[in-house]
């Protein structure tokens, strides 16, 4: 067999895998990634190993041991670490520092527990441009911390049924929840970090999903997914949201103080508009008096008598009286 050969078969035999292959989570390719893997039962843990899949075998990237500790195979060394095992025994996620294009492809988190043995979550890493993006909500549901919430969707399409599947969407990754396979009647149940309960029944037209005693974490998109046997799909969105009785509080007293700072402006402008209003009238007022009084006093002096105006002044007058000549009285003569 040549060497082309040879690569078409390994190719061929990659293809057919990935096909086949069962992923529970899709993660988007980046330069600082993570691959979540959380344990969600209460069992002990004996031991652990993330491998990546290949096309015919499985790699060894990193084998924990609650005892012996954390042995880092050499390729990775430097690359990967354990986010949060330290802190949380259940919790073997692992972080990949300067990821690249080499390593897009399939993850599996292998544990050894007991007494339920051995537990497998397999996580496919996709290119960044090839990663889904979510379509906008169908609905919201809103609720409190604690209590029972439960997704449903209804199928509208007319076609037989295949497959329904519920998935969370997050902007760096999608986790597959629940997948029911209607013409097996068969339901699979994700390794998700926390319990989902979900129907799966022949001839179902409506799909559903409950998550006990939810916390802020359940908050998000999720999405289900209906498949027809004839391959036509159909896809609800729905948004769940976790309030917290103080971020409430906060949120009211937030829109109350909003309020009143808003009803106090609004006072303040009306009152500086009223007063700007009188001021302007009064000067208005003002104006108009001012023009009538001097539109008064001008006709006053247009209708003044002209007699006085022809008259000389008193000293002349005056003048003319003295210089007046006098004439003596004549005497009377006798005879």
């Amino acid at each position: 067999m040549d060497y082309l050969t040879f690569l078409l078969a390994i190719l061929h035999v990659y293809k057919a895998l990935c096909e086949e292959m069962f992923w529970d989570t899709t993660v988007k390719l980046a330069k600082n990634m993570t691959l979540e893997c959380v344990y969600p039962s209460a069992d002990t843990l004996t031991q652990m190993e993330w491998f990546k899949i290949n096309a015919t075998e499985k790699e060894s990237i990193v084998i924990f041991n609650p005892y012996y500790g954390v042995m880092i195979r050499k390729p990775y060394v430097d690359r990967v670490y354990f986010f949060n095992s330290t802190m949380t025994p259940n919790d073997m996620t692992l972080s990949f520092h300067n990821a690249s294009e080499a390593d897009v492809g399939f993850y599996s988190c292998f544990l050894h527990t007991f007494p339920h043995g051995p537990w497998e979550k397999v996580i496919r890493v996709v290119p960044s441009d090839s990663f889904e993006t979510a379509v906008p909500s169908n609905s919201r549901i809103v609720s409190e911390p604690g209590k029972n919430i439960t997704l449903t969707c209804q199928l509208q399409m007319k076609w037989p049924l295949q497959q329904v599947m519920w998935e969370k969407i997050q902007p760096h990754q999608i986790d597959l929840l629940t997948s029911c396979n209607l013409s097996q009647g068969r339901s699979y149940t994700s390794k998700y970090r926390r319990r989902i309960l979900s129907n799966c029944s022949q001839g179902m037209r409506r799909a559903s999903i409950v998550m006990p005693y939810v916390t802020a974490s359940d908050s998000g998109l999720y999405r289900c997914r209906f498949k027809a046997s004839t391959g036509e799909n159909e896809t609800f969105v729905m948004r769940l949201t976790i309030t917290d009785g103080e971020t409430d509080n906060r949120y009211i007293l937030f829109v109350a103080g909003g309020t009143v700072l808003l009803l106090l402006f609004v006072i303040l402008i009306t009152t500086v508009i009223v007063i700007l209003h009188k001021r302007g009238k009064r000067r208005q007022q003002s104006v108009l008096v001012k023009e009538s009084w001097d539109t008064q006093n001008k006709a006053a002096n247009n209708y003044r008598s002209p007699m006085f105006t022809n008259q000389p002044p008193d000293d002349a007058r005056e003048d003319i009286y003295v210089n007046y000549p006098t004439f003596s009285r004549r005497p009377k003569i006798r005879v």
